[in-house]
């Protein structure tokens, strides 16, 4: 009887132990989720990310890190940036970012970053705009010309550009602008194979020569939170430009070893800084 006793109480014991450890964790995971449920009403809508591409390239550039993004829950769109002159382009994306509702994260590489600065004031509800991120990008203010942004350091020039007739009404310069293939690796892919530049090259989207001369009319990261990716091994703009303009717009600013074409080579740092620009609005 008196083992049976002992055993009972020790029943009794765990079983009230039992019911405590429950009761706890049960109220811990309730406190999470309430905690959670805050948080995501608090941040209200989860933010669109678009996605804007640079001169000599198309938006299948950015595949790699719409996956990541899309894995991660992002609603996410890439537009075909026309590349016809900086305030055509930046029409033509504001144009596209009317069509959306909600947040918007807007992200731009190379000359992309000229027309997410000037998109958000050509919209119609520019409030919609939360970040830039400025990926390898020209970041211009109010009256700047991209040539104006790369003083020295740019390999991009008349020894590295093929130039060629473009008789439409699309080209309103009549010419268009290639990278020479030649050359193509050295200037914009220098972390990718010799194989994967010269699908690159071969692939390029040409580039009016307005990009360079026509000035800006809007500076949207004097007022809208800004980050930037600066690339370390960037020879089309050149690596000391990228950090004057990421400085000057006091966008919180990461480096990565990398070429111009770092949503290529370097996928997974473009998307985290993305999220975290996500994240901070």
């Amino acid at each position: 009887m008196k083992i049976y006793r002992v055993a009972a109480v020790g029943q009794r014991r765990f079983a009230h132990w039992i019911s405590r450890t429950v009761a706890a964790v049960t109220a811990i995971g309730l406190t999470l989720l309430l905690a959670t449920g805050a948080r995501a009403q608090n941040a209200g809508p989860e933010p669109t990310v678009v996605l804007v591409h640079g001169g000599f390239t198309d938006a299948s550039g950015w595949d790699a890190v719409i996956d990541q993004l899309q894995d991660d829950g992002f609603a996410v769109i890439a537009p075909a940036n026309p590349l016809r002159g900086v305030m055509a382009d930046s029409a033509y994306v504001a144009s596209v970012l009317d069509t959306l509702s909600g947040p918007l994260i807007l992200v731009g590489a190379s000359e992309g970053g000229i027309v997410i600065s000037n998109a958000p004031g050509m919209m119609q509800n520019p409030q919609n705009v939360q970040a830039l991120v400025f990926v390898a990008a020209f970041i211009p203010d109010v009256g700047e010309r991209g040539q104006d942004l790369t003083p020295s350091g740019s390999l991009i020039g008349p020894t590295t550009l093929q130039v060629r007739p473009c008789p439409v009404a699309s080209c309103p310069a009549g010419v268009e602008l290639y990278i020479d293939p030649a050359h193509f690796r050295e200037v914009m892919t220098g972390d990718l194979s010799q194989d994967e530049a010269n699908v690159l090259a071969a692939a390029q989207r040409p580039v009016s020569p307005n990009l360079a001369t026509e000035p800006s009319e809007f500076a949207a990261w004097h007022t809208v939170p800004s980050f930037a990716i600066v690339a370390t091994e960037d020879n089309a703009i050149g690596v000391a430009n990228e950090r004057v303009m990421a400085q000057r717009a006091h966008a919180k600013t990461v480096e990565v070893r990398a070429s111009h074409f770092v949503m290529i080579s370097r996928p997974g740092a473009v998307a985290r800084l993305i999220e975290s620009a996500a994240a901070q609005r």
